[in-house]
């Protein structure tokens, strides 16, 4: 390790090279058993030596191909096939499938979700092999689900049934485990039609006054629910609540009183809700407008609108207008920290005891590089130092709230003890290394870690995250730590005695590590509640107390590094532009990547309860980290720039074609990793300024310019 200004990482790609060659010649002789790679389930099988003259140029699965359902294990062995037709039992080999469909460990699958899969096995050899000359097997994989068990009908709100009205009912198809089958296909029917009937999406109309069976078929297992219709006794429907006058985005709340003929207002009457749009002369074919669900409306564009509210034979509406919701502002860049020999990754802005102010950024392929810039003057950005520590990459760096130190993470260290790593940042121009923890699962590589002014939260392998008491920087202490069961994760982040972690398929998980209510502390952590998201690709996390409403929201993000299946997949295939080193004589370093995925906010203010809300979904691009303060959420959207998005008032829907956008920038650098490429990376407001870290192009710092307004 050493602590100097930046040197070129080509001066030390040699040794390091040298040894990962020697950590290869390691694994074909048989003594490391375990390989992980990427964000894919993966294991190694057990290795036995091979010879040098007769190499194995075909892999033999068995069984061939597999059928399983859900839970199910099976033992995949992989046998070796020389060029002389002998056969090796148990070579090197990397055994990978795809991380939400199933995990593979020391050789044995296990089933996680239903589909047509493949695992792939790739014989591990010295260096990478010639094009065309990589041995692999690949396995199809056939998952169904467990056998229905059950059936449960219910309501899916608390509405009385009246004659002319509708409910509507939710059918949860238990495996015999319990477990829930995703996605039902349900077969409906009513036993009295004269009375209640019910359509392919479990709504009931009833149409006279008695009880009805409704019966729900879920592969030939059938449940049930009786319902009593009541008589349709109302008279008059009346909305209430509402605006003249409101902006796109903003959430309008209406209300409905149903009442009798003599005044008496009825409740649990269902009342059905929908809207009407009257868009400004000469527009043609507008997109979707607005929604409105359970009285609460947003509107996407501006124009005339109509809320209709139905109960019975009863209607009633409201009209209002919608005006633009007019947040754009311009946006100036002010400096860059370039950055072209390497992928710059996270950073974090602070103020250091000199009362200075810095940045220390990552990056990716850097033999082991972190950098520490001084932005003071966010127009002329300067490396002031650099870090080195035995890594390939150098992921994440974040500073405590104090300022009193900072976490490096490593990942490819070649004595393959990776760990976290402490900074002093007493002298923050200079950063000299404090600590290195490696043990407690650390080992295997740290991704990201979330330090506070008395702990350090450090991902261990993408399994668990460890919890580290570092009062003391020069000696931090093992205090606890937290591992989800059947889970992966990628971010953690705590406020307020809460660790949120973003867990890819299993989506978000809060844990008590100090806030108390539900008895957790560091040495303590208690589950509090999960949140399982649509995309499976649940990567970043954001918790945020809304300075317009007092909302908790929680911002998640997905990360999807493919657009397979798309109609824009996007240039590059296979290993992409990740594996490609900096060319001196052309300055290329491959291609662009391409990416997809959205975010995803959720009201947390009951945690126990958390509902999805709304989302910020740009089309043909993928989200990565977060930042949301001020009502205004910093988004790095990889390809689609870093982006400044208005999350004032309530959120409901989504956010891109509400007009919530503030600005975009999109960093074309001619000079970049990837020349004219933009791909934003993280984002971070500090003192009036923005500051971004694009991983083509390096460290930017901006102002939004305030709107001008007339004199009066």
């Amino acid at each position: 390790m050493s602590n100097r200004p930046w040197m070129d990482p080509r001066e030390h790609r040699d040794h390091r090279n040298a040894g990962l060659a020697w950590c290869a010649r390691i694994v074909r002789h048989g003594l490391l058993a375990l390989i992980v790679v990427g964000t894919v389930a993966a294991a190694a099988v057990p290795l036995r030596a091979q010879t040098d003259d007769d190499p194995i140029v075909q892999l033999v699965a068995e069984p061939a191909e597999l059928t399983m359902r859900v839970g199910d294990e099976v033992e995949v062995r992989i046998t070796g096939v020389t060029r002389s037709g002998a056969q090796v039992d148990a070579p090197p080999v990397r055994l990978v499938g795809p991380f939400s469909a199933v995990r593979v460990r020391e050789g044995v699958v296990t089933a996680l979700a239903a589909g047509d899969y493949s695992l792939i096995a790739t014989l591990v050899q010295d260096g990478d092999p010639p094009a065309g000359e990589t041995v692999m097997v690949r396995v199809p994989v056939r998952i169904d689900w467990p056998a229905v068990a059950r059936v449960v009908v219910t309501p899916l709100t608390n509405h009385s049934l009246l004659a002319g009205t509708t409910i509507r009912l939710g059918v949860r198809a238990e495996h015999a485990d319990g477990s829930e089958r995703p996605d039902p296909q349900v077969e409906w029917r009513s036993d009295t039609p004269g009375i209640a009937t019910v359509d392919g999406f479990g709504r009931v109309t009833a149409s006279a006054p008695g009880t009805a069976t409704i019966t729900a078929t879920v592969d030939g297992v059938t449940g049930t629910a009786t319902l009593s219709a009541a008589p349709f006794t109302a008279t008059t429907l009346t909305i209430t609540g509402g605006v003249s006058r409101a902006r796109t985005g903003d959430v309008i709340d209406f209300g409905a009183e149903v009442r009798n003929e003599g005044g008496e207002l009825l409740p649990r009457v269902p009342v059905e809700w929908s809207h009407a749009y009257e868009a400004a002369p000469g527009t043609m074919a507008p997109p979707a407008t607005a929604q409105v669900h359970d009285g609460r409306f947003v509107a996407d564009l501006p124009g005339l609108y109509s809320v209709v509210a139905n109960a019975g034979p009863l209607a009633a509406r409201t009209s209002f207008e919608i005006v633009s919701r007019d947040v754009v502002q311009q946006l100036e860049i002010h400096g860059q920290g370039r950055e072209q020999r390497v992928r710059t990754t996270d950073f974090w802005v602070f103020e250091g005891v000199d009362e200075r102010d810095y940045a220390v950024t990552g990056a990716k392929r850097s033999d082991g590089y972190g950098f520490v810039w001084d932005v003071t003057d966010p127009a002329n950005i300067f490396k002031t130092d650099s870090v080195q520590v035995d890594a390939r990459s150098v992921n994440d760096m974040k500073v405590s709230p104090d300022g009193r130190y900072a976490t490096m993470t490593r990942e490819g260290a070649s004595d393959r003890r990776n760990g976290v790593v402490i900074l002093d940042l007493a002298d923050p121009a200079h950063p000299v290394i404090a600590s290195e923890v490696t043990e407690y699962g650390l080992t295997g590589g740290v991704h990201n870690a979330f330090p506070t002014n008395d702990h350090v939260f450090a991902l261990a392998g993408g399994d668990k995250y460890v919890i580290l008491d570092v009062s003391d920087i020069y000696n931090p202490r093992y205090v606890g730590e937290y591992n989800h069961p059947d889970s992966r994760l990628h971010d953690v982040w705590v406020m307020d005695g809460l660790a949120y972690s973003a867990e890819w398929a299993t989506g978000l998980v809060v844990v008590d590590v100090g806030d108390g209510r539900w008895g957790g502390s560091p040495e303590n952590p208690v589950f509090v509640s999960s949140y399982p998201l649509p995309t499976g690709g649940t990567h970043a996390v954001f918790p945020y107390i809304s300075e317009s409403t007092g909302k908790h929201y929680v911002f998640v993000g997905d990360e999807i590094m493919t657009r397979r299946g798309l109609a824009w997949e996007g240039p590059g295939r296979g290993r992409g532009s990740y594996q490609l080193p900096y060319d001196a004589e052309t300055g290329m370093h491959g291609i662009p990547l391409v990416t997809q995925g959205y975010i995803q906010i959720i009201d947390f203010s009951d945690p126990e309860d958390p509902e999805m809300v709304a989302r910020y979904e740009v089309p043909e691009y993928g989200t990565h980290n977060i930042w949301v303060e001020d009502d205004v959420l910093y988004q790095a959207y990889y390809e689609g720039g870093v982006r400044m998005v208005d999350v004032s008032g309530e959120l409901m829907g989504n956010l891109y074609t509400q007009g919530r956008e503030i600005a975009v920038f999109k960093a074309f650098d001619p000079a970049g990793y990837v020349p004219n490429s933009p791909m934003a990376w993280s984002v971070m407001p500090f003192k009036g300024r923005i500051f971004f870290s694009d991983t083509n192009s390096g460290l930017w710092s901006a102002r939004l310019v305030p709107r001008s307004r007339p004199i009066s």
